[in-house]
């Protein structure tokens, strides 16, 4: 694939994946990026993970020609990026190695290599390949301590390592903005602070073409990614409407859940997402409850607490630095309800969350006056 006349990619698709960091599913794959500048030296941008070696140096030998690269530039140490590069290495012995400090002090846990002849550069340093001028940003904390990216002057190219990114392998066409959006909450969002202060930086360039580590090359409308960013990483609601996360026993606290999504649709909510927290993806229920403004939960009682499902979405919730939203709570509880109390509690470590009133307690099966219950508490969301 060629980027621009002097950027080639060489990076995999790679099907054979089930889960991605040994969590989030991929139906569609992920794509492991890497990249070169072809100039009077060479830069190679970043390896593969290590089970796709053999086709990534395939692809580096079909661009390089004959040529032996000068650097290689590593943005990431993170396995899926960097364990190919003692192969690397083996292949082309005299290209020097490019990264940070802290870039170096990671490598020694994963390589017995000697690191002594690498090239160790800072914010804001400049490499000559010819025509082409790297220099280099440190983004640390996107989403990894070392992680750093790279801008090339000439073709007004960013190498933005895991920034931009997105799940789903290169050969699968699909929508850029949902599984960007997953990606971005579920492997980045702890993050967003790092995130807003390499924006800063990179709103000093002048960028044509962002090449992240995953994902598609990015080249066109590149306001619209960089607006997306901008929105999720200062943690501000993307959708207008409500996302139901439901946690069921027995059936009944689901039937509650789809009432409310149905009451909501007639009073003319502009969009109702549902998510059946025991049987959907995961990393789409934390997905859903970052996009939206407003958030329903509904879960069962369960040991004194809340329903495992439901509690396991706010652990993760609160890892990943949920903020600014609106909750609303719904618990079913035949006898002694605990669900809405520690729904709460776990809410209450979380930074600027409004739980709306009222509560929604039913028990067992949802009843008339449940029914009533529900229609005040779609109310009360629609006022929001």
């Amino acid at each position: 694939m060629t980027i621009t006349r002097d950027i080639r990619y060489v990076g995999v698709d790679d099907h054979q994946i089930d889960l991605f960091e040994g969590q989030y599913a991929v139906p569609n794959g992920i794509s492991y990026n890497a990249y070169v500048i072809l100039d009077d030296k060479i830069a190679v941008m970043d390896t593969v993970d290590a089970h796709k070696k053999e086709e990534y140096l395939h692809n580096l030998e079909d661009v390089l020609q004959g040529r032996a690269p000068d650097y290689l530039v590593i943005s990431h140490v993170e396995p899926d990026h960097a364990s190919s590069l003692k192969a690397f290495a083996e292949r082309y012995p005299h290209a020097q190695l490019v990264g940070n400090a802290k870039t170096f002090s990671m490598l020694q846990q994963y390589f017995d290599v000697d690191f002594s002849g690498a090239l160790v550069v800072k914010e804001g340093d400049k490499l000559s390949l010819g025509k082409h001028e790297l220099t280099f940003y440190m983004a640390p904390m996107v989403h990894w301590p070392e992680v750093m990216v790279t801008y090339d002057s000439c073709d007004k190219v960013l190498f933005s390592a895991d920034g931009f990114g997105k799940f789903g392998a290169l050969d699968v066409q699909e929508d850029w903005d949902c599984e960007a959006r997953r990606y971005y909450f579920n492997i980045v969002g702890k993050y967003g602070g790092q995130v807003q202060a390499l924006l800063k930086k990179a709103a000093g360039l002048d960028i044509q073409v962002i090449c992240p580590l995953h994902g598609p090359v990015l080249s066109e409308n590149l306001g619209y990614y960089v607006n997306k960013y901008d929105v999720w990483s200062s943690y501000t609601p993307e959708t207008v409407g409500v996302f139901i996360a439901y946690a069921s026993l027995h059936g009944n606290t689901a039937e509650a859940a789809q009432k409310l999504a149905g009451i909501l649709r007639e009073k003319g909510c502009p969009e109702v997402e549902m998510i059946d927290l025991a049987r959907g993806d995961f990393a789409e229920a934390v997905e859903g409850a970052f996009e939206f403004g407003k958030m329903v939960l509904a879960a069962s009682s369960y040991d004194g607490g809340v329903m495992p499902f439901m509690d396991k979405l706010l652990h993760h919730l609160k890892a990943k630095n949920y903020q600014k939203r609106t909750v609303a709570l719904i618990e079913n509880g035949s006898w002694a309800p605990s669900a809405a109390r520690t729904m709460k509690e776990l809410l209450g470590q979380m930074k600027d969350i409004t739980v709306i009133e009222p509560v929604v307690t039913i028990r067992g099966a949802v009843k008339p006056g449940d029914i009533e219950q529900l229609e005040a508490l779609a109310q009360a969301l629609m006022q929001q």
